[in-house]
């Protein structure tokens, strides 16, 4: 059962927290562990372990493993069955785009039945929104959820993600094509970034009225999850904010006190 069939259950439960597993070079130096693939796991196992009785939801991002190569990728395959194991939400924040066979090998990877299988994934429009189709017939055959990147929160997008097509901004035809695919279910959604407001996005709460948003942004990026109703307004209710770098900040030991710290900035 993936993300989009137990989103309603995990925010009433344990609220729309999401924790992202992040093994970088400075993060594994802070934890003091090795910059390698078994280090790398390690990392993602003890956060796994603070996270599984707090939130319902991780994200660990693939290129982190990734740069270890087949030792990195053995890791990830371990670290998400265990999370999954343990009862959470695995997002694949891989941002994979492609078409045709290529795209459903994607799919068949992220949110198929291997070792890869996730309840989620993060995938790019910009070779075309039907070329993700793949990953959406998969997510809607699994209870699983696509999230498309819509609007991110690095700046120096905004050459690219302000620009418009017949007076509609990328970033709101992206979120209309993700709602005209999704209908009323959950297997399409968008990634928001939560670094602005959506109208210094070309975006508008009814842009995103029905779907899942991924917000990535808070703790460590400048965002502040107390402001998450200013920042999305009508959309706040679908709204999964994310968090990684600050939960690790000051080292693995302190990672449940952070994230019980972000838990209380959402009220909960």
């Amino acid at each position: 059962m993936g993300l989009g069939s137990r989103f309603a259950s995990i925010v009433e439960s344990r609220g729309p927290l999401c924790v992202g597993i992040d093994p970088s070079t400075d993060s594994l130096r802070t934890a003091g562990l090795p910059d390698t693939a078994a280090g790398a796991l390690e990392f993602g196992r003890a956060v796994v372990a603070v996270a599984a009785p707090r939130v319902g939801i991780v994200k660990p991002q693939v290129a982190y493993f990734e740069r270890f190569g087949s030792a990195g990728y053995g890791a990830l395959e371990l670290l998400i069955r265990e999370a999954r194991d343990a009862g959470l939400v695995v997002i694949a924040d891989a941002k994979r785009g492609d078409i045709g066979s290529t795209m459903e090998g994607y799919a068949s990877a992220w949110l198929g039945d291997g070792p890869l299988q996730s309840d989620a994934l993060t995938v790019s429009p910009y070779q075309g929104f039907a070329a993700l189709e793949p990953a959406f017939s998969r997510a809607e055959a699994n209870g699983a959820t696509v999230f498309v990147l819509s609007s991110t929160s690095n700046p120096d997008a905004d050459h690219v993600q302000r620009a418009s097509i017949a007076s509609e901004t990328l970033p709101a035809l992206v979120a209309r094509y993700a709602r005209e695919r999704s209908g009323d279910a959950t297997t399409v959604g968008v990634v928001v970034g939560a670094t602005r407001g959506l109208a210094a996005r070309g975006l508008t709460a009814s842009d995103l009225d029905g779907l899942l948003i991924l917000a990535p942004g808070f703790g460590a990026q400048g965002a502040s999850l107390t402001d998450i109703s200013h920042i999305f307004g009508a959309a706040s209710p679908n709204v999964i904010p994310s968090v990684s770098r600050s939960v690790v900040h000051d080292g693995l030991a302190n990672a449940a006190t952070a994230i019980e710290e972000h838990l209380r900035e959402l009220g909960l």
